[in-house]
């Protein structure tokens, strides 16, 4: 498998001010290796995503949803002791792991299930505080010069 290493030392320039946190994230976050369940992001609106998950199986019960650190993590366990006699099993009941980063503007809205696609809603909420903004520059009258 071939990886690849993400070269942050630019960030280090003295142009980038304030990045400190997020470079941080970059530098500890590891790569989703597991290639399971598989997903679709998809931009719904103007600040609105949808992340859909297809979880074929998978009850309201044997999700959990949690949001901690800026890291969205969706995992899955399905109770696997039934007693049913397969001729051929194709449907995985594996238990999963699935970890997001998302920016710190970004809210969950909530989730729903259905046709065995777990929807979580997503929203870039953008603080006033964070919104472009001009600055004005004060006006001072140039000082006369003393003679």
């Amino acid at each position: 498998m071939n990886t690849r290493r993400l070269d942050t030392t630019m960030l280090n320039d003295p142009f980038f001010i304030g990045f400190d946190r997020m470079v941080d994230r970059m530098r500890t976050a590891t790569p989703n290796q597991a290639n399971y369940p598989p997903y679709n992001i998809i931009k719904t609106g103007e600040d609105q995503y949808e992340l859909q998950l297809a979880i074929a199986g998978f009850n309201y019960d044997d999700l959990d949803i949690t949001l901690k650190d800026g890291t969205l993590t969706i995992e899955g366990n399905q109770n696997t002791d039934d007693e049913k006699n397969y001729i051929h099993k194709g449907i995985s009941a594996r238990s999963f792991n699935r970890t997001f980063t998302l920016m710190d503007t970004i809210v969950v809205n909530g989730a729903d299930l259905d046709a065995g696609i777990l929807s979580v809603h997503l929203e870039n909420v953008i603080p006033d505080e964070k919104k472009p903004r001009t600055i004005e520059i004060n006006r001072r009258e140039p000082e006369l010069l003393k003679g």
